[in-house]
C-alpha cells in the first residue's frame, strides 16, 4: 500500500471527512471512490457488520470479495446507533465531519434520529447526501429497493425485452454504480458551495430517478418532442442483431459507426455492392437499416479471426473490439498494463486483487493508501480521536455499543 502522510499531501480532497453510514454496493461504492481521491473516510457499521462482509467468495479471514472492492481507504467504526451511547458517539462523529453518505430509507433515518434535520441542527456546514430507492416525497419512499428493483422501476428490464424479447436483468448491478457516480459528483459540487459558503445542504439522489434520467437520453427518442415525433427506443441499440459477432475462432464487437466506416467497411472486403448501397448512405438512412447492417456484418464476421478483423479495422479506424472473456480479465495485458488491477497482500485475507481506481490526474493522482478493513477495526482509535478515554471506550465495548476487532487490537 502506498505511503499515507506522502499521499494525503497531494490528493485532490485532503482534509475532507466523509462518514459512510451506508450498505451493500451503492454508498459504500461512492465514499471508496471519495476515500481513493484523498478524503478521510470513516465507515460507520452496525455491529453484525455491511451485510457484504459476508458474501461469497471469502477470504481466509472471513471478509466477502465484494466487501473487498468497495471499502478500501477506510476506517471502520462498528456502532449501535440505536443505542443512547451509540447515538451520542455518531453525533459527535458528524459535528467534525465535512460529508455524511447514507442509504438508510427515510423512515430509519427519522427513528434514528438522523434525518437531515436532526444533524443540521448539530452540524450546519455538512453535506448530507441521502440515496434510496425513490423520492422521500413519493408514496414509495420507504420501499426497500435493491438493484433489479430499480432496474424494473426505471424501464431498464422493459430496454432488455425490446432487445432480446425477454424482460430480464442487466448482469451487473448497473443502478447501483451508476448511481454511485452520481453521489460522487453531487457531494463534490456541493463540498465546493460549502467551502465559498460555509453552509452544508441536504441532497437526495432517488435510485429510480437517477435510473430514469440516465436510461431517457438517447431512449426517449420521439417523445422528446411535443406533439411526439415517434415512438421511445433508440433504433441503434434496440435493432435486431445488435451484438457480438461469431469470428473464426472467438468472438467480437464490430461496429462501423458512420456511412463512411460502413463504405470503408465493406470496400476492404470486397463488398461493393454493400459500400454502395443506398441504405447506408446518410445517417438519415441508416436510422431504419440498422439491423440489415447487423445481418451484413454477421454474415462475414465468422470468414476471419478476430486478429485479421482487428487488423482491418484499426487499419481503418472502424470501431472494433474483441470480446474480453472475464475469466481472462485478471491476467488481460490491458487489464494489467495500466496497473488497474494488482495483488496485494491483506493482513487478514491473504493475498488478493485490488481494483484499482482508473482515473489518472496529472498533479493529485488517486491513491490506494490503505486495505479494506475489518469489522470495527478503527473504533477505538476514532472515538478517542472524540475525546473518549480508554477506560470509557472500554466499557461500550463491553456493552456491545462498539466492535473493537481483536484480530489488530484496534
Amino acid at each position: 500500500m502506498a505511503s499515507a502522510a506522502q499521499d494525503m499531501s497531494v490528493s485532490a480532497l485532503a482534509g475532507i471527512r466523509v462518514i459512510d453510514m451506508a450498505a451493500v454496493v451503492m454508498g459504500p461504492y461512492a465514499c471508496q471512490i471519495l476515500g481513493d481521491l484523498g478524503a478521510d473516510v470513516v465507515k460507520v457499521e452496525p455491529p453484525p457488520g455491511d451485510m457484504t462482509r459476508r458474501s461469497q467468495p471469502q477470504g481466509r479471514g472471513g471478509m466477502g470479495a465484494l466487501a473487498l472492492n468497495v471499502n478500501r481507504n477506510k476506517r471502520s467504526v462498528a456502532l449501535d446507533l440505536k443505542s443512547n451511547q451509540g447515538h451520542r458517539a455518531m453525533l459527535e462523529l458528524l459535528r467534525g465531519a465535512d460529508v455524511l453518505i447514507t442509504n438508510n430509507r427515510p423512515g430509519a433515518l427519522r427513528r434514528l434520529g438522523l434525518d437531515y434535520e436532526a444533524v443540521a441542527k448539530v452540524n450546519s456546514r455538512l453535506v448530507y447526501c441521502s440515496a434510496q430507492g425513490f423520492r422521500s416525497d413519493s408514496p414509495r419512499a420507504d420501499r426497500a429497493a435493491y438493484d433489479e428493483i430499480v432496474q424494473s422501476a426505471s424501464g431498464l428490464t422493459d430496454l432488455m425485452r425490446r432487445a432480446t424479447g425477454q424482460p430480464t436483468y442487466v448482469p451487473t448491478i448497473l443502478a447501483d454504480k451508476v448511481c454511485a457516480l452520481t453521489i460522487v459528483y453531487s457531494v463534490l459540487a456541493a463540498v465546493i458551495h460549502q467551502r465559498a459558503t460555509g453552509r452544508g445542504q441536504h441532497i437526495e439522489v432517488p435510485m429510480a430517478d437517477t435510473m430514469l434520467a440516465f436510461n431517457l437520453v438517447e431512449h426517449l427518442a420521439g417523445q422528446t418532442f411535443e406533439p411526439p415525433a415517434g415512438p421511445v427506443g433508440f433504433p441503434r441499440s434496440l435493432s435486431p442483431g445488435h451484438a457480438a459477432m461469431p469470428t473464426a475462432d472467438g468472438w467480437a464487437c464490430i461496429i462501423p459507426y458512420t456511412p463512411r466506416n460502413i463504405r470503408d467497411f465493406f470496400t476492404a472486403i470486397g463488398r461493393r455492392d454493400v459500400a454502395e448501397d443506398p441504405r447506408f448512405a446518410d445517417a438519415e438512412s441508416m436510422a431504419a437499416h440498422h439491423g440489415e447492417l447487423y445481418d451484413l456484418i454477421a454474415e462475414v464476421a465468422p470468414g476471419r479471426t478476430t486478429a485479421e478483423w482487428e487488423s482491418l479495422c484499426a487499419e481503418h479506424s472502424i470501431p472494433f473490439s474483441p470480446v474480453l472473456n472475464l475469466d481472462e480479465a485478471p491476467v488481460d495485458d490491458y487489464t494489467t498494463g495500466g496497473g488497474l488491477l494488482h495483488v496485494a497482500e491483506h493482513p487478514t485475507e491473504g493475498a488478493y486483487r485490488v481494483i484499482g481506481n482508473p482515473l489518472r490526474f496529472s498533479d493529485t493522482p488517486t491513491t490506494v493508501r490503505t486495505h479494506p478493513p475489518r469489522l470495527g477495526q478503527h473504533s477505538a482509535e476514532v472515538l478517542a480521536e472524540l475525546g473518549y478515554a480508554t477506560a470509557e471506550v472500554a466499557a461500550m465495548a463491553e456493552q456491545g455499543v462498539i466492535v473493537v476487532d481483536e484480530t489488530t487490537g484496534r
